[in-house]
């Protein structure tokens, strides 16, 4: 059981959401604009809180429900053609592997959403699939269909072979394309 305030460990969550939101909205002012969205959600709500429970499954999906409610009200999405923002928030390998950052960046980009939602929760950020499932309010199965659909996805886009061995840029990524688990949280 968790001994910190509900206000405290909100704050220790932010790098985990802000990380989230960066992947889904693939844009750094609009991920701090839907990281402070959910903040201030969160801290006006946090009397609705169940203390015991997990907060940073909580704060995921009102940051989910912000992105989704922001999405629906667009009515389109605005493409971003000449990647001028997603170009900013590549990281460049700190060697020269057979996945490239910016190859798995691309075709990380072509996944539905969904999906590229799924394996962030479960690859990249940790969360177990009933976690990630009550984070989307589905079901565990259909997140294990969409993660398991978005490796497959990218395992073609990238021309990788099952037995053929990756050198990869991070933890995270590796996590995102293969069924291994991310370092403790």
């Amino acid at each position: 059981m968790n001994n910190l305030d509900p206000r405290d460990e909100l704050v220790t969550h932010l790098p985990a959401l802000r990380a989230f939101a960066l992947s889904l909205t693939r844009n750094r002012a609009s991920a701090d604009d839907m990281m402070q969205d959910t903040v201030l959600k969160a801290w006006t709500n946090m009397d609705k809180f169940e203390p015991g429970t997990n907060m940073r499954a909580w704060l995921f999906t009102i940051l989910r429900n912000n992105f989704y409610t922001s999405r629906r009200k667009l009515n389109r999405e605005v493409a971003d053609v000449d990647n001028a923002f997603s170009d900013t928030l590549a990281v460049k390998p700190d060697h020269d592997g057979r996945l490239q950052m910016m190859d798995f960046k691309h075709a990380f980009d072509l996944l539905p959403d969904e999906q590229r939602e799924a394996l962030i929760l479960v690859g990249a950020s940790g969360f177990t699939y009933d976690e990630a499932a009550e984070t989307c309010g589905v079901a565990p199965g259909t997140i294990k269909s969409r993660v398991n659909r978005a490796r497959a996805k990218l395992t073609e886009l990238l021309k990788l072979e099952e037995d053929e061995a990756m050198e990869l840029t991070d933890t995270a990524t590796t996590a995102v394309v293969g069924n291994i688990e991310v370092p403790s949280r």
